[in-house]
C-alpha cells in the first residue's frame, strides 16, 4: 500500500497497447524487431526464388507427388476430346447464320476454349511422360 491508502500496482505501460502478455502495436518504433519469447517459433524468411522454404507443419510426406499414372490417363482421354470439341465447334460456328442461336461468336469462343484446354492437356501429358521416364531411369 502507498502512503495515501491506495493500493499500489504495476506502473501503467507507456504504450497503452502493450502490457503483460500483449504484443506491441505493429509499426511501433520502440517495439523489438523480433520478440525474445523463448516459446515463440523461430521466424523464417519468406519463401521465394532464393530457395528458402518454410518449415514443415503438416504430416504430408517430404517427397509428396501427384498420381502420375492417373494424370497420364486423364490427359490421354481429354486431349482428343477437347481437340474434337474445338474442331466441331469451329465447324458449327463457320456454318451458322447471322440470326442463328447460338451465335457464331459464342461458338467460336467455345472452340477457342476447347483448343486451349486441349493444349493444356497435351502439355500435361508431355510433363507426366517426362517425369515417369525420369523416375524409371532413377534420376528422380
Amino acid at each position: 500500500m502507498r502512503d495515501d491508502g491506495h493500493a499500489s500496482g504495476p506502473a501503467a505501460p507507456e504504450n497503452p497497447h502493450e502490457g503483460p502478455g500483449l504484443p506491441a502495436v505493429p509499426g511501433d518504433p520502440d517495439a523489438p524487431a523480433f520478440p525474445e519469447d523463448p516459446g515463440a517459433p523461430a521466424r523464417m524468411p519468406p519463401s521465394g526464388r532464393n530457395g528458402r522454404r518454410r518449415p514443415r507443419t503438416g504430416t504430408e510426406p517430404v517427397t509428396a507427388r501427384s498420381a502420375l499414372r492417373l494424370r497420364k490417363l486423364l490427359a490421354v482421354i481429354y486431349t482428343p476430346v477437347f481437340l474434337a470439341g474445338a474442331v466441331l465447334f469451329a465447324i458449327w460456328a463457320s456454318r451458322s447464320d447471322a440470326g442463328s442461336t447460338p451465335s457464331s461468336g459464342a461458338l467460336g469462343a467455345i472452340a477457342i476454349v476447347c483448343a486451349v484446354l486441349s493444349l493444356l492437356a497435351l502439355t500435361d501429358l508431355m510433363v507426366v511422360e517426362h517425369r515417369i521416364r525420369r523416375e524409371r531411369d532413377g534420376r528422380g
